[in-house]
């Protein structure tokens, strides 16, 4: 399974305007909510599991984050991805004492493990690469983010360079 399969067009801010992770919960919740894609708790469960096991990851020279819930919580699977020139405050993963800016944000509302865990591959994968970051970061549309990450998912099977 591909990354880019779980990728909704309506599901992508280029540039939010979001300034904190409240109101970037609400914007993604509230549109896969229109969309049937999660369940009423959602929200509340996405805003809890990320206050326990934040998923904010400083890179180099950006910071991304990884935010999730249960997966009972998700009716039809998706990856929101929002860009911010500004960033958004996330605690870190590794030490929630301290806080990461994320730049780039992916919002995974999976529900199948296998699934999970080749798209937290691929993921993984695109954001340790500075590159793959920068070129998302650069995109001026949702198609741009499409493009770009299938693209990235090529590169990573070895199948086209970026």
């Amino acid at each position: 399974m591909d990354l880019v399969q779980f990728i909704k067009k309506d599901l992508i801010w280029v540039q939010t305007p979001c300034q904190d992770q409240t109101e970037l919960f609400a914007e993604v919740s509230t549109r896969a909510a229109s969309k049937d894609m999660i369940t009423d708790q959602f929200l509340e469960k996405l805003t809890e599991r990320e206050a326990i096991f934040p998923t904010g990851l400083q890179l180099e020279n950006f910071g991304v984050a990884l935010p999730h819930t249960d997966p009972e919580c998700v009716t039809e699977q998706f990856i929101a991805v929002l860009t911010s020139e500004a960033g958004i405050p996330f605690k870190q993963m590794a030490d929630a004492n301290q806080e990461t800016t994320a730049n780039l944000i992916f919002v995974l509302g999976l529900n199948e493990p296998h699934s999970q865990l080749a798209v937290l591959q691929q993921l993984m994968g695109a954001i340790q690469n500075e590159e793959h970051v920068k070129a998302l970061l650069a995109a001026k549309s949702a198609d741009d983010i499409i493009e770009t990450l299938s693209q990235v998912v090529l590169h990573l099977k070895g199948e086209e360079k970026l």
